[in-house]
């Protein structure tokens, strides 16, 4: 494995869905990447919410919070994509995380993995 700059915007996304999820994601991740090597979603993926993938020991977002647990959620899981070359640079990752998020196109709490992994792409 070469050591890069993809390594570490792995290891970012990987503490940072730590944070999110109040443990430590090596097993969600492990289903994550399977997803992502078959033509069909791991029932880990397949409709379950981002709520509740959360930390459960906090209360859900609301508002403007919930527009950027979503985003941050989004650019963690493009941070994990498994081919190094589709993953964002840190600056990229800087960037989205000092940019103004938009609003969500659809409540927090009805927001599924799969709507943030089928949109990965940070820059679109």
């Amino acid at each position: 494995m070469k050591v890069d700059e993809k390594c570490d915007v792995y290891s970012y996304g990987v503490l940072t869905l730590e944070v999110m999820m109040g443990k430590h994601p090596g097993d969600f991740i492990s289903s994550l990447m399977f997803s992502a090597s078959t033509s069909s979603s791991s029932p880990t993926v397949h409709n379950t919410l981002l709520r509740d993938v959360l930390d459960q020991r906090l209360p859900p977002p609301e508002n403007e919070l919930a527009d950027g647990v979503a985003h941050v959620a989004k650019l963690a899981f493009a941070c994990l994509q498994t081919d190094p070359h589709y993953r964002p640079t840190m600056r990229q990752v800087s960037t989205e995380l000092t940019t103004r998020w938009p609003p969500l196109p659809k409540l927090f709490s009805t927001i599924e993995l799969e709507d943030e992994l089928v949109h990965r792409n940070v820059n679109g």
